[in-house]
């Protein structure tokens, strides 16, 4: 085979479905229970939800790949797409002799679900 060849290689189409991840956790893996730390409460999230896009605090390591798999087996419901969003620490006043601290950096995931499917948190 000539590294310029006008020759065409036939690719094999390969099922979404069946391409396996590496790193990925298996949706019937028990790990998965911790990739949703919790749901993310603020003005801007709860707004979101009336257009069907829910945020999520997670572990820094997930990835989308994971919180999709969480969301299927948790609430039962399939994301439509799935956006990370890694917030830095800040500066924070302590009140106190040591003046400033800092806040630990925290990682988000919004889950775009479909028209018409929700989730119940309570």
């Amino acid at each position: 085979m000539a590294l310029f060849s006008s020759d065409k290689k036939t690719t094999k189409k390969v099922d979404a479905k069946a391409v396996v991840r590496r790193g990925a956790l298996n949706p019937t893996d028990d790990r998965i229970a911790n990739v949703l730390k919790a749901p993310w409460f603020s003005e801007k999230a709860l707004i979101g939800t009336e257009n069907g896009v829910y945020v999520f605090q997670v572990p820094a390591s997930v990835t989308k790949i994971d919180v999709s798999n969480a969301i299927i087996k948790t609430y039962g419901v399939t994301p439509r797409k799935i956006a990370m969003v890694n917030l830095p620490a800040k500066k924070v006043s302590l009140r106190t002799r040591r003046g400033v601290g800092t806040r630990a950096r925290r990682h988000k995931a919004y889950v775009y679900l479909k028209k018409g499917e929700t989730i119940q948190f309570a």
